[in-house]
């Protein structure tokens, strides 16, 4: 395993983090314990959750992901083995998260009250990187937008000042609930908003930035790779496969048993027109260097120098030791050549 500097903190995480979001919903705590087990063996110290978790988001399953985190730690007694990321929900209309019934907002009360639950079902006394899951302010879908919609940028009155933002989390830091502050799902604009106020202010600075980035949307290389290279907040890489699509398992219209796209119909982000069409011709390039698709998918994104940590998530155990694997796969320049051409000719499908 290689491991990789979190921002400018003394943390060493593994470039594969492992994801859990599907632990509560299409995996069992039995399942979700293996999968730990597994991970932490093959050098994996990094483990990403969120208050959110399990997906798709419900009252029924919220913060069952975080329990069965928490039911592993009091089982192993390894908590100082893990370095372990979670999230709070950013402005949502979800009404199930906080006691009074409030849609979900990144203000001082929210942060205080999302931090103690989700330690009370992690069964521990610290989180390491605790992440902002999405803007206080609206943002295009997953803030991995190809292109410029009038709505996106929308500023509205009620907005929670990043500056309170920061110092709700100095108290929550300051009171030694989390060690680190992160950010998900936030633009160039927005990230280096965060840095500066930070440092104007004397705040906690983030470290990460946890963005989606795949063979299918490369757009954050635009211009947070910049920020994220000069700034030292490194990308944590989510949906790295396209929720499974670059495996190829999805292509021709095929839908497995058992697979999310087959049980939710939550994959409209990749979907979209000529998302088919890049995908075939990914899966016949790895094919043709002799590699699954998967793991050149994965190693492309391992081998970025702005990328701290790629999450990887499975719910299967094979899967799950395929995509860590990836970690030994090393691209040729030849190779890297012709996955630059085919982005030159589909450029970045999905959002």
């Amino acid at each position: 395993m290689e491991y990789r500097r979190l921002g400018r903190t003394d943390l060493k995480v593994s470039v594969i983090c492992l994801g859990t979001m599907t632990w509560g919903e299409q995996n069992t705590e039995a399942e979700g314990h293996e999968q730990m087990d597994y991970a932490l063996d093959q050098g994996v110290n990094f483990f990403d959750t969120a208050e959110m978790y399990s997906i798709p988001p419900k009252a029924e399953t919220q913060g069952s992901t975080e329990r069965i985190i928490g039911s592993w730690f009091k089982a192993r007694g390894n908590r100082d083995k893990v370095i372990l990321a979670s999230k709070v929900l950013g402005r949502s209309t979800s009404d199930w998260l906080r006691d009074d019934k409030s849609p979900t907002r990144v203000t001082r009360k929210q942060i205080f009250e999302a931090v103690d639950k989700s330690l009370a079902r992690l069964q521990t006394d610290y989180i390491d990187l605790y992440q902002i899951h999405f803007p206080e302010r609206p943002m295009p879908w997953g803030s991995n937008p190809t292109r410029f919609s009038t709505t996106a940028f929308e500023k509205l009155a009620d907005e929670t000042p990043i500056a309170e933002q920061l110092d709700a989390f100095a108290e929550v830091i300051k009171a030694g609930k989390i060690r680190h502050l992160g950010l998900s799902n936030e633009s160039a604009w927005g990230t280096m908003s965060f840095v500066r106020d930070s440092e104007t202010r004397g705040s906690p600075r983030v470290q990460s930035i946890q963005n989606a980035y795949s063979l299918l949307n490369r757009t954050f290389e635009t211009a947070l790779a910049e920020v994220a290279i000069r700034e030292d907040v490194g990308l944590l890489a989510y949906s790295p496969l396209a929720q499974g699509f670059l495996t190829g398992k999805y292509l021709d219209g095929a839908r497995p048993a058992g697979a999310r796209t087959t049980l939710f119909n939550r994959a409209q982000r990749y979907e979209t027109a000529g998302a088919e069409d890049a995908i075939k011709r990914y899966v016949a390039l790895a094919r043709e260097a002799g590699l699954d698709p998967a793991q050149m998918a994965l190693a492309f994104v391992n081998s970025r120098s702005f990328v701290t940590a790629n999450i990887i998530g499975a719910t299967k155990m094979d899967q799950l030791k395929t995509d860590i694997a990836s970690i030994g796969v090393m691209l040729s320049p030849e190779l890297e050549a012709k996955i630059d051409a085919i982005h030159q000719l589909v450029g970045n499908p999905c959002p």
